[in-house]
Parts: structure tokens; C-alpha cells; sequence
């Protein structure tokens, strides 16, 4: 039988997936609870009083910094800037301090991406630096320290210097599970414990005020402190709570009773949850099936208050399951805050109180970046205080608009991960998405500087890059026209909008021709919205720069039947879901996001039959693993049949012929317990992909390309030709088809240049 908690997390997994059938509020930045007395009222933590209950998470960090592991100045001015915003607690991203025991953390030459404080003075006037950075702004710093990667770190470290990643026991290597990880020894458990202790001496001489450590979603601290990863027979941390709770006790002995020790903890990894019957099949998941339950975590946190923690954290999921710990554009709003209200709910019934005698914070995290949702949140008891990750790096001023009640002002979180994540996944450092300063204050002005020749500008597009180009622009003197062939403002955004998960985006929809109509209150902006701007028009105006923002336009592949009736473009689908009425068995063409997303649309919210058919190995390949296990995991869920590496030949009013590979090595396209590789990496243990070829017929009543877009770009090259300006601009899916990080990035570079 189920326990209480096995039912919750069987109920928030269904949840998971099945949310946008229910009748839920979804969030937008009002001001409704305004003016917010539970968010910006302090709090105290051991000797600390924070200004407030809000707090920046650990995202960050990564590849900002030098080659010794000194915090640069990119990195400095990014954390300082969310301080300046008004928030009450930074958090930085994961420090390691087990070089030398971990090799994944260590790239050729001995290079690192992760900052460091572990290695000498070297890099402590980097600490210095931020830390006073973020004092100036009356917040306070928290560094969160790592005891390393393990089995999710980077497995190169085999062939770079033909070392083993480390784990607690024998695990698979996440991103490559034919690579064994070897069981740390005691010794090297020792080892890491008082490097943790030295890391938080030197971030109190650092004038850091706190330390956080980083011990949920499956890293080496969670690997040796849950049963999944950590089956040692021997030894003294077969007890999986021996190593968190002796890494606290020497780090209390290292900084004294009155530093604040904060603990980021997943009350379950929910594997078993997530994947069922799979945990029984999957060759990578079955060693992982004794998890530690939420009883056994409750228990857990509740010693390591006894050991010196003043504060925790709270999450679900690990990497195996990473849209947990990540919670994608996909997953409801507010999707963790029952989990914060029964860590809780627990301290008070047991009465579990600090060393110092006080209650014992509890921060909520997950899909809270709206004032009036996080404030109800605190008003209604179920945390303490409020984590924001991505919202504040899509605003980092989120903090002082909502506390002077501007919330319509916060540019908000499109949940894409394009930047924030998938960007250092793929080589780069945290970006975002929609805001183009983000990692780039050191660099870039806060305030938007005048221009020295104030001109006459046209932008051709009211889509993101559009509108973002013409708000720099006007902030710049100039005097810009927008013209948009729609009545409204948006592009692409708009038909992307409409399912319910994408709220977000739904929202950033909003706050863009918001920033429109503003814009059309100046004298020197006109917008001319439902005109197509031609070479005549143009020329006639006398403009001094042109910027073409025109976007893409659907590819339309080379297939018989492609013009019949019964098949449409997934962008008119979107925008009118009345073409999919009278259809029940649909066939998606292209399974990239477009297509993915389109076909949860099509059977969570329509109740369609629907079948995926994607020509490559992957689905959705290049989007975040976050994104795309979330998508991929729950149309499995809803019965969507999935077909990689399959060529459509022909398209009849009833059916879609295909000739699919059924070789043995074609991956298996519902896999998300293990990511995609980046292109740039070589896996030497990956099987060779045969090709055996079968020719398959679905039924379909409908057939919806989601075929991808190529740049609409002849409108530049032909204003080029002709010579229509002095300047002429191509920026976004007009130049080059990406996701909105690049539309928008490229239209505030471009309209700062001119």
C-alpha cells in the first residue's frame, strides 16, 4: 500500500502533465495583493536579518570567471545587478571545492568554468569584490558550495585524463551510461567533508554572509546522501546521512555558531513517480529504484537542524527527471509550493527549531515569479520565503517594481531555458532570453545612451526583435515608424501563445504590446500596424536606417499530397484550433518544439489521437532537456505515438504514408532519463545507426506541418538593391531562424548601434 506521501507524489506527477485540463488561474503580473507586507517584511536567519523574503537562486556563475577560478568582473556586475533590484538574499551558483577527487570538474590544461574559492588567495579578491558589491545595495550573499558533480559531471574526464567519474557506489554516467562511475573511498569522503569546511572559513573572511550547500538534484552531496545512488555495504558512509551531516558539523566548527548554513534538499527525487514500471527496465534506472522517500528526507533535515543547518530549500527530481529541478515553460505555476508546505508543516508539528532557537526557514522555489502568487504564498503559511531563478534574470529589478506596485513593468519569464541554461549547457555562460543585458552589465549601459545624430528609422516587423528595436531606438532620440502586416503586434508569439503552456509566453505576449501602445504615447514613434511596407513606401519616406524584422515563414517540404485539404500549417492550428474540430486522428509532420508542442496541445487540451513523425534521431533535439522531457515524458503519457528517423513519401485525405527505420540502434524517441549530447562531442561508445526501412500507413484526418521556417528576408535584400536608406538592417528570424534569445539580443545590439 501507498503512503500519504507516494500518493501526493503519484498525484503531482499526473499533475504534472494533466494541469492544462483543469481549471486553473494562470498567473499574470498583476498587483492585486499590492503593497506585498509579507514579501518585504525581514526575516532573520541564525545572526542575519535578511531586508526581505525574497531570494535569488543559484543560477549562474558558470564560465564567469578566469582561468585560475577568480570571479571576473561579468560576474560581479551580474550579481550585483539583481542586488541593486532590490532582492534580499543572492545566492551564486555551485562552487566545487573536490578538485583533485572529482576529475569531471576539471577541463584539459586544468581549466575550470566554475568560479573557485577553494584554491588560493588568488581568487579572494574576486569574492571580496562581489561581496561588497552586493552589501552597497543592502542585500546579503549566500555562496552555494558543492561537494562536486559525480555520476552527472562530465564524463570526458575518461578520455582527457583517464580518470573515472566518482559516485557514492557503482552508477552509470548520466550523459554517457555505458561509462561506469567508481565508488568514492572513505578517505575521499573525508577529504571533501573538510574541503567544505575550509571553503566556508574562507567565505567568511570573504565577508560572504552565509553558506548554502548545494545537496539536491543528484550531484555528489545527494549521491551520497540518498539510497538511489549511494549502496555502500562498508565503510562508515554506507549511512547515507553520515555525509551531509559531518560536512555541516566541520563546517560549523570552521565559521562558528553564529554563520547561517543553508541546505538545498529534494524531499524526493520521484523516480519512481515519474517512470513506474520503468525503473524495472530501464538498464540505467534500475540501480536507482530505493530512493529515499519524503519520510526518510523529513527525518533527515530534521538531524541536520541538530547538526548546525538554520535554513533549507526545497525541490523534486534529479537529473534522470530534470524537468523537476527545472521547471520548464511546460509545468504549472507555482508546482512545488505543496511540497514547501509539507517540509513545513513538519518543522512545526515537531517542533524543530534552529541551534539558535529560532523556527527554521523554509524557502519555496519553482514557477513563483509573480508578486501576487508569491505573496499569497507567504501569506498562506506554506513557506518562509520565495526563491526566483529566471525571473530575475529576465528582470532583475523584479524586487523594486513589485514592492512600488509597477508589476506590469516586469519583463517576465518566457520559462524557454534557451539561455539561461541551454546556452552554458552548449559552451556559453547564463543568459536570457528577453532580457539582452542579462550577464552583460559590465559591458552594456543601464541606461539606454542618447544618440549623437538623432535619424529618421523604419523598422519593418512588430514581432519581439521588432518591438524590442524600436524601444531602444525611441529611447535613443531617434524618430521611429514600426509597420506590422497584422493589426497586432506579436509575430510568431501570438499562434504561440494560445496552449495553455504557454502562459508564459502569453504573458511576455502581453507585456511586448504593452511596451507598443507606451510607445505610440511619444510624439516621435508612429506605428502603422496592418501595412506591409514595400520598396515605393520606403523609398518615399527618406528614411536614414531601415531595420528588417520580418521573421520566418513555414518550409514546406517536397511531399505528394502536400496541397491536399486535409493538411494545414501548425501556426494556423495554433491561432484557430476550429481547423481541428472535426479531426480525430491528426498526424504531426516535424517533431522539433513547434511539432512537439503542438501535438500536447492537440491531446491534452483537444482530446486528439495524434502521431508525431520527425525525420531525424532525435525529438525536439536542440531544445533544453528540460523542455523537452517534460513534453516528450507526458505525450508518452497521453498515448501520442512518437516516430523518429521516418521519411513521409505521400499524403492522402485519410492517410500519411512513411517509410520508417526499424533498425535495432534507432534511438528510442521517448527517452528522457538521459540527454541529447551536444553536437561537439563525441560519444566512442555510441552504436552505429543501420538503416532498414519499412513502409508504414497512419491514419489521419488530418495532417499539421510543423515543419520548420526558413528567414523571410527578401524585403532586406531587396532594400539593399535599391538603395532605400543609408543603412539598412537585417536582424532576427529575418537573418537567421532561432528562438527569441537571438531576435531579441540582436535587435538591442543593432538599435544601440545606430
Amino acid at each position: 500500500m501507498k503512503s500519504l506521501f507516494e500518493n501526493k507524489l503519484s498525484k503531482l506527477h499526473n499533475y504534472y502533465g494533466n494541469w492544462v485540463k483543469e481549471e486553473i488561474t494562470l498567473p499574470q503580473m498583476t498587483n492585486n495583493l499590492y503593497p506585498y507586507d509579507m514579501m518585504f517584511s525581514p526575516i532573520k536567519v541564525n545572526s542575519l536579518t535578511l531586508k526581505n523574503r525574497l531570494a535569488m537562486a543559484p543560477i549562474g556563475n558558470i564560465s564567469m570567471c578566469d582561468e585560475t577560478g577568480r570571479p571576473n568582473p561579468q560576474l560581479i556586475a551580474y550579481f550585483t545587478e539583481r542586488a541593486k533590484g532590490g532582492i534580499g538574499l543572492i545566492t551564486t551558483g555551485l562552487i566545487p571545492v573536490s578538485y583533485g577527487i572529482d576529475p569531471s570538474i576539471i577541463e584539459p590544461g586544468g581549466m575550470v568554468y566554475f568560479p573557485r574559492i577553494d584554491r588560493s588567495r588568488t581568487v579572494f579578491a574576486g569574492w571580496r569584490e562581489l561581496a561588497a558589491g552586493v552589501h552597497a545595495h543592502g542585500a546579503h550573499l549566500f555562496i552555494q558550495l558543492s561537494a562536486g558533480l559525480g555520476r552527472v559531471g562530465n564524463p570526458q574526464c575518461l578520455l582527457n585524463s583517464l580518470k573515472l567519474p566518482v559516485s557514492a557506489s557503482f552508477n552509470p554516467n548520466y550523459y554517457i551510461s555505458q561509462i561506469p562511475c567508481r565508488p568514492l573511498t572513505d578517505g575521499e569522503c573525508g577529504r571533501i567533508i573538510r574541503k567544505l569546511g575550509q571553503a566556508a572559513a574562507d567565505a567568511k573572511a570573504a565577508n560572504i554572509d552565509g553558506v548554502y550547500l548545494h545537496a539536491h538534484e543528484g550531484y555528489l552531496f545527494e549521491q551520497m546522501a540518498n539510497t538511489a545512488f549511494n549502496r555502500r555495504k562498508l565503510g562508515k558512509y554506507k549511512d547515507p546521512q553520515r555525509f551531509g551531516i559531518e560536512s555541516v558539523k566541520e563546517i560549523r566548527k570552521r565559521v562558528g555558531d553564529k554563520y547561517p548554513i543553508m541546505y538545498r534538499i529534494n524531499l524526493s527525487l520521484a523516480l519512481n513517480a515519474t517512470y513506474a514500471e520503468r525503473m524495472d527496465t530501464v538498464k540505467s534506472l534500475k540501480k536507482f529504484k530505493k530512493e529515499r522517500t519524503i519520510e526518510q528526507t523529513l527525518e533527515y533535515m530534521g538531524n541536520l537542524v541538530s547538526a548546525g543547518v538554520d535554513m533549507f530549500d526545497v525541490d523534486l527530481g534529479c537529473y534522470d527527471n530534470w524537468w523537476l529541478p527545472h521547471p520548464p515553460s511546460s509545468m504549472p505555476p507555482a508546482c512545488f509550493i505543496d511540497i514547501a508546505k509539507i517540509a513545513k508543516d513538519y518543522f512545526r508539528e515537531h517542533n524543530i527549531k534552529a541551534n539558535t532557537g529560532l523556527e527554521v526557514p523554509i524557502v519555496a522555489v519553482g514557477k513563483l515569479g509573480y508578486p501576487d502568487m508569491a505573496e499569497q504564498a507567504l501569506k498562506d503559511r506554506k513557506c518562509d520565503m520565495v526563491m526566483l531563478g529566471r525571473p530575475l534574470l529576465a528582470d532583475p529589478h523584479w524586487a523594486q517594481k513589485a514592492y512600488a506596485g509597477k508589476c506590469a513593468d516586469i519583463t517576465p519569464c518566457i520559462g524557454c531555458q534557451e539561455s539561461c541554461i541551454n546556452e552554458f549547457v552548449e559552451g556559453g555562460h547564463p543568459q536570457c532570453a528577453v532580457n539582452p543585458r542579462c550577464s552583460f552589465e559590465s559591458i552594456t549601459p543601464e541606461e539606454v545612451p542618447r544618440a549623437t545624430v538623432e535619424k529618421k528609422v523604419a523598422v519593418i516587423g512588430a514581432g519581439p526583435a521588432g518591438i524590442t528595436a524600436a524601444d531602444i531606438l525611441i529611447q535613443r532620440g531617434h524618430s521611429v515608424d514600426i509597420y506590422e502586416k497584422n493589426q497586432i503586434g506579436g509575430g510568431m508569439l501570438i499562434p504561440g501563445s494560445k496552449p495553455k503552456i504557454k502562459y508564459e509566453i502569453a504573458n511576455y505576449l502581453l507585456f511586448l504590446q504593452d511596451k507598443l501602445a507606451k510607445l505610440s504615447s511619444n510624439p516621435k514613434f508612429q506605428a502603422f500596424m496592418g501595412k506591409v511596407a514595400d520598396i515605393p513606401l520606403l523609398k518615399d519616406k527618406g528614411y536614414d536606417a531601415i531595420i528588417i524584422a520580418t521573421g520566418g515563414v513555414q518550409m514546406l517540404p517536397a511531399i505528394e499530397g502536400i496541397d491536399n485539404k486535409n493538411v494545414v500549417l501548425a501556426i494556423d492550428v495554433l491561432d484557430n484550433p476550429e481547423i481541428a474540430s472535426a479531426a480525430q486522428d491528426i498526424v504531426v509532420i516535424g517533431g522539433g518544439v513547434v511539432g512537439a508542442e503542438t501535438a500536447y496541445f492537440l491531446a491534452y487540451e483537444l482530446g486528439k489521437n495524434v502521431t508525431v513523425i520527425e525525420m531525424e534521431k532525435y525529438i525536439m533535439n536542440g531544445v533544453c532537456t528540460a523542455n523537452r522531457g517534460h513534453i516528450i515524458h507526458y505525450l508518452d503519457d497521453a498515448g501520442v505515438d512518437i516516430i523518429n528517423m521516418a521519411k513521409v513519401k505521400k499524403i492522402t485525405g485519410g492517410e500519411v504514408i512513411i517509410d520508417r527505420n526499424i533498425a535495432k540502434n534507432v534511438p528510442n524517441p521517448l527517452v528522457t532519463w538521459a540527454p541529447i549530447l551536444p553536437e561537439n562531442v563525441l560519444n566512442p561508445l555510441a552504436p552505429k545507426i543501420k538503416e532498414e526501412l519499412v513502409e508504414q500507413s497512419i491514419k489521419a484526418d488530418l495532417v499539421i506541418l510543423a515543419t520548420g521556417i526558413k528567414s523571410n528576408n527578401q524585403l532586406y535584400y531587396d532594400c539593399v538593391k535599391e538603395h532605400i536608406a543609408p543603412e539598412v538592417h537585417n536582424i532576427g528570424d529575418s537573418l537567421r531562424p532561432k528562438q527569441v534569445a537571438e531576435a531579441v539580443k540582436s535587435a538591442y545590439r543593432k538599435a544601440l548601434s545606430i
